[in-house]
């Protein structure tokens, strides 16, 4: 088929764009593009505007109140636009740093920004966010300033010391995270005694102690103590964090997920009604299962990501990119997602009767959800949708969920998180904990570029089954609610509406 003009500076500028995104660019710079290239994109829906001289990577045909594009460039758009006003004279504020070393996955509304080039301004951003701007007096010297993913924020010591009291009452959970952070009370003692710092000494001691760091708390007070300085210990926290078996500093994403476990599961518990108990006769509940699988798999839903990739450019360049979809190439790729979905099935099968039969739940899906997601996509790799790689495992670059502010974590936090999350489902006693959070804490992690939504939702069943409860539909026509309540668990930590809608949705199919 034979290309016009614009297709082929599209595809110029597509392949372009792809450049800047496996580099690392999720916020794009005007001067990263030609005139003719940016033009081309952001007629074509491929780019958005952010503000003046930015621009996000977005989806042909997609709702412009559609939040993913700006949540998955918001932080790369900080630091770029940051470092073109300031260079290096910048950081977050230390309220948004202890955040970051805590290992947030929520974007926050306003990012407030200190240097002294501010000017007390404020820029307004997509979705009510917004920078301001603070013209900083007292700006820290390089070396307590680091890039925290990619934004200049304090040294966790520094935010530590800056954060007002409150923090310890609003951000309760993040405050303990990044306190376990912390491998020794050193660098501590040393931003103290520098500041002269009596009386934040006296919270910090508290809120270490309180979070089951004693020795940190006795050698800050020791220390100050040991310089002169009378020292009052006091607990900022409002309620007593629950405790964390070790000592040491670990990754923040392992704390926040045994955290919100702890804080979680008795929630779960009271919406849910007694366990079953393992069928007495597995074959007869396996055979309600299999009955449930057509209504089941019509009901799957999928997330997509948002990546230009190397055979939309060739369809561009060939004159066979379609904005409206190609139908034939969407009735196939629908055909190999109901094949993958019936094997995966299968296997979620074999995992359930072996549970049913005595395996430990979380063991046998640490050991058997690998296969599921091979199972899920090997049809398209027999098709030539997909590669042979992407069968290999968990995800290799970050993923963003649609509409959510949660940013799931980077590639690397995966590795640890999902050996984490199998740790909890081994050790929690109660079915109906293992199926929620487990859910919850599995499309949170998102170890996966796609169909994490799916897979969820089998680890969700198998957990259910592992209690004796009946195989639940989550029905497309409560999408709506159903996600709601992710969102409301993942950036809130509220996890009682999810809870009640899987509870309710386990009576209606």
């Amino acid at each position: 088929m034979a290309t016009t003009p614009a297709q082929r500076r599209l595809a110029d500028a597509l392949d372009v764009l792809k450049k800047l995104q496996d580099g690392g660019k999720t916020a794009v710079k005007s001067s990263d593009l030609t005139r003719l290239q940016r033009e081309s994109l952001v007629s074509n829906g491929f780019l958005r505007l952010i503000v003046k001289g930015w621009y996000m990577p977005s989806r042909p045909g997609e709702d412009t109140g559609d939040s993913t594009p700006w949540y998955a460039a918001m932080r790369d758009f900080i630091h770029g636009y940051c470092d073109e006003r300031f260079g290096n004279n910048w950081h977050v504020s230390a309220e948004y740093s202890l955040l970051l070393h805590a290992g947030t996955t929520i974007s926050p509304r306003q990012v407030v920004i200190h240097s002294p080039l501010g000017k007390n301004g404020l820029l307004q951003l997509p979705d009510e966010c917004s920078i301001l701007d603070y013209k900083a007096k007292d700006f820290p010297s390089a070396a307590k300033i680091q890039a925290v993913d990619g934004v200049r924020a304090l040294i966790l010591p520094l935010a530590l010391i800056r954060v007002p009291e409150a923090f310890f009452v609003t951000f309760a959970q993040d405050a303990q995270i990044a306190l376990h952070q912390l491998r020794d009370a050193s660098e501590l003692n040393r931003e103290l005694l520098e500041g002269g710092h009596s009386t934040i000494a006296g919270r910090l001691a508290g809120a270490l102690r309180a979070s089951g760091r004693k020795e940190l708390a006795d050698d800050v007070l020791a220390t100050m103590r040991a310089a002169g300085f009378v020292v009052n210990e006091i607990n900022p926290f409002n309620v007593t964090p629950p405790s964390l078996q070790f000592t040491r500093a670990q990754s923040p994403y392992v704390l926040r997920m045994r955290l919100m476990w702890q804080a979680m599961r008795e929630t779960v518990i009271a919406c849910f009604p007694l366990e079953p108990g393992t069928p007495v006769d597995i074959d007869k509940y396996m055979e309600v299962v299999e009955e449930t699988y057509q209504t089941d798999a019509y009901h799957s839903l999928s997330i997509e990501g948002y990546r230009v990739t190397a055979e939309l450019i060739q369809k561009v360049a060939t004159g066979n990119w379609n904005p409206d979809d190609n139908a034939s190439d969407a009735e196939a790729k629908n055909a190999m997602a109901a094949h993958g979905y019936w094997l995966a099935h299968n296997e979620v099968k074999a995992t359930i009767r072996g549970i049913l039969a005595g395996a430990n739940p979380g063991t046998a899906f640490r050991l058997d959800h690998g296969s599921w997601y091979r199972k899920l996509f090997s049809p398209n790799v027999d098709a030539g949708f997909l590669k042979p790689v992407d069968l290999a495992g968990y995800r290799a670059d970050k993923v963003f969920i649609r509409n959510a502010s949660h940013v799931p974590p980077s590639q690397e936090a995966v590795r640890d998180m999902m050996p984490e999350l199998c740790d909890l489902l081994e050790a929690e006693p109660n079915a109906a904990v293992r199926a929620v959070l487990g859910h919850f804490l599995f499309v949170y992690i998102h170890p996966y570029f796609d169909g994490n939504g799916r897979l969820g939702r089998f680890l969700m069943n198998t957990m259910l089954a592992s209690g004796g409860y009946p195989w639940t539909v989550i029905r497309i026509e409560l999408r709506a609610d159903y996600m709601a309540a992710l969102e409301s668990a993942s950036s809130r930590g509220e996890i009682k509406p999810f809870a009640e809608f899987i509870a309710k949705s386990m009576n209606v199919h």
